[in-house]
C-alpha cells in the first residue's frame, strides 16, 4: 500500500522522509525503515536450512525483508525479520496436526514415497521481534557499549493500549506492511506472517500477525491467530516506553459452531473477523523502557 503524505503534515510533525532509495521516516528521535524484498533464492534457501538445521521451510521466505525502529539516541533497536520468526518455530516444536489424506500427495517428494509429518508444517511462531542495543563505530570503539548487545528487558505490567489514542484521526505520516513468510499448506490453507507499521504525529504503533487457517480432517478448520501489537508515544523530554501487548487465540470451525456463529466457513478465511471470535490461550502485556541517550 503505497501512502501519499502531505509534506506539511510532515513539517508539522518535524518529521523526515529517509533518503538514498530507502523507505521510511525519522520522527520523535526514532528513524523507521520497511524494506520489502523478494523470496529468497534456492542457494539462500539452502543456507537458512544449514542455519536453522531443517530441511522443512515455508514455500514464500522474504528473507531481506523486514522492519526497524531504531531510538538514535539510545541505540535501541526493534526490527521484525523472517529468519528470527523461524528459529521461533523451530524452537518451539509444536507437533503437527492431522491433515487431510489427499493433501499428503502434496508433501511427497517421490511417487509411492510414505509420508510422516514430524514436524510443525503450520510454520506457527511464538516470535514478537526482536531487540538489540546498536551503536555507531565512534561509540563502540570509545568502549560505552559493545555493538550489536541486547540489554533490553521487558517487564510485565498492568497498563493496556491506549485504544482510543489510537482511535485519534491524525494524519498518517507513514505506514507499510511486510510479508515475512508464506505457505499455502499443500493447497490446503494458509501460514502467514506479516509485520504492519503506522506512524502519526503523536506516536507510532506496530501488528506483528502469525496467522493459519487450515482444513483438517472430518471438514475441520483450525485457525490459529498470534498477535503482537507495540505502541510507543513520542515523547523527547522523556525516555520513550514501548508498551506490547501479545494475544494468541485458537479455535476450530467446529468449536464456533457449536457455539452459534455463523456456520459459513469461507469468512473466517480473514483474520480481522474471526479475531474476536476465537478463544483467547495467551494474553500477555509488558513494556520497554528504552535507555537514556549514550
Amino acid at each position: 500500500m503505497e501512502l501519499e503524505v502531505d509534506e506539511k503534515d510532515l513539517r508539522s510533525a518535524g518529521a523526515e522522509l529517509l533518503t538514498d532509495g530507502r523507505r521510511g521516516l525519522r520522527i520523535g528521535g526514532w528513524e523507521i525503515e520497511s524494506r520489502n524484498r523478494s523470496i529468497l533464492t534456492s542457494l539462500a534457501l539452502q543456507q537458512w536450512e544449514q542455519n536453522l538445521q531443517t530441511c522443512h521451510l515455508p514455500e514464500m521466505i522474504f528473507g531481506e525483508s523486514c522492519l526497524v525502529l531504531k531510538h538514535v539516541g539510545s541505540g535501541t533497536k526493534i526490527h521484525f525479520n523472517a529468519f528470527d520468526a523461524l528459529a521461533g518455530w523451530k524452537q518451539e516444536g509444536l507437533p503437527p496436526v492431522e491433515v487431510p489424506a489427499a493433501a499428503k500427495w502434496k508433501f511427497r517428494s517421490k511417487p509411492f514415497q510414505q509420508v510422516i509429518l514430524d514436524y510443525d508444517y503450520t510454520f506457527t511462531t511464538p516470535y514478537c521481534g526482536s531487540e538489540m542495543v546498536e551503536l555507531d563505530a565512534d561509540k563502540r570503539e570509545s568502549g560505552e557499549i559493545s555493538g550489536g548487545s541486547s540489554g533490553l528487558h521487558w517487564e510485565d505490567c498492568e497498563e493496556q493500549l491506549d485504544v482510543a489514542a489510537l482511535a485519534l484521526k491524525e494524519p498518517i505520516l507513514f505506514y507499510d506492511e511486510v510479508v515475512l513468510y508464506e505457505d499455502e499448506l499443500a493447497d490446503n490453507g494458509v501460514s502467514l506472517v506479516t509485520v504492519k507499521v503506522r506512524v502519526m504525529p503523536s506516536s507510532w504503533f506496530l501488528l506483528l500477525r502469525f496467522w493459519v487457517f487450515e482444513q483438517l480432517r472430518v471438514d475441520g478448520v483450525l485457525m490459529r491467530l498470534r498477535d503482537t501489537r507495540m505502541h510507543c508515544v513520542f515523547d523527547e523530554s522523556a525516555n520513550p516506553v514501548i508498551l506490547r501487548e501479545r494475544c494468541w487465540r485458537e479455535g476450530t470451525f467446529q468449536a464456533l459452531s457449536a457455539n452459534g456463529y455463523p456456520t459459513d466457513s469461507a469468512s473466517y478465511s480473514d483474520p480481522s473477523i474471526i479475531s474476536q471470535r476465537l478463544p483467547v490461550i495467551m494474553h500477555q502485556t509488558q513494556k520497554l523502557r528504552v535507555p537514556g541517550n549514550l
